[in-house]
């Protein structure tokens, strides 16, 4: 037996308040389909006992409902073109703007496993003149403990790396430990592990050059994106770049950006 619209509209508030992420109507399977796992982990013997403790005690289990409700959808060099864009377009550009202070400061929001701000610190490493002599910062923020658990490892299965990682790169950032992966130590350092929800306040958020927030807007309404568009926008520096996803766009929601084209890479640059 599925799950009854009662129950799915009681999980779609709470996620919905706990994280702004929208269950559209529709969604039930997905809904059963993952706390139905969740329920398993926990000790459950069905969903429906889990539910019923959901309910009665909801503050000791939200949190990790909301994780299950995340889509960690990842991969290394994920959707190329953001990554050639930064390559020849962005580090050019911020390497000349930022030569006497030598410091780049990146964020990538919503990391999930860290294909992303890895991928972005072998783009540096292999596109900024003498890396070794500038002080790279990548930001990396998730909901979910258990991401940036993973995130800070950097440790990936063969799977992993095999989609979408050049065979080059992983011969020289990664050494293999048994059957998995592992980042080398020196990009592992640039890369600063922090939880983060994003509809929460963001304290201690550094100046950045760069902020990736790929494929995170979808799952929220156009309130939301405004207001995390706005908060975006005080955290990067006047000259700085945001990437968005590829079924992203600020157009229709804030037009205090602009459109910045590097190939077939598209970024955004804040209005002054």
């Amino acid at each position: 037996m599925g799950i009854d619209t009662k129950d799915f509209n009681f999980v779609r508030e709470m996620v919905r308040v706990q994280s702004a992420i929208v269950l559209e109507p529709g969604k039930e399977y997905l809904v059963e389909s993952r706390l139905t796992s969740l329920a398993r982990a926990e000790g459950f013997g069905s969903l429906e006992q889990f539910l019923v403790e959901l309910r009665a005690r909801p503050a000791l289990m939200q949190k990790k409902v909301v994780e299950a409700m995340t889509t960690n959808e990842t991969s290394f060099f994920r959707d190329i073109h953001p990554f050639d864009a930064l390559k020849t377009g962005l580090v050019p550009e911020i390497a000349k703007r930022n030569a006497v202070s030598r410091r780049i400061d990146i964020w990538c929001a919503a990391c999930s496993s860290g294909q992303e701000p890895y991928t972005v610190a072998m783009t540096l490493m292999e596109s900024l003149p003498q890396p070794d002599s500038w002080t790279i910062r990548i930001l990396a923020t998730d909901l979910s403990g258990e991401m940036l658990e993973r995130t800070k490892a950097g440790r990936y299965s063969q799977l992993e790396v095999n989609r979408g990682l050049p065979a080059p790169m992983l011969v020289k950032y990664f050494q293999k430990h048994g059957t998995e992966w592992q980042v080398v130590e020196k990009l592992r350092r640039m890369v600063e592990v922090r939880p983060l929800n994003l509809i929460e306040p963001w304290a201690g958020m550094p100046q950045c050059d760069i902020v990736f927030l790929r494929n995170v807007l979808i799952y929220f309404d156009v309130p939301t994106k405004r207001l995390i568009l706005g908060k975006v926008k005080k955290v990067l520096r006047p000259d700085g770049f945001l990437f968005l996803g590829g079924a992203e766009t600020t157009i229709n929601v804030d037009e205090a950006w602009s459109r910045v084209q590097f190939g077939r890479g598209v970024c955004y640059k804040p209005q002054a």
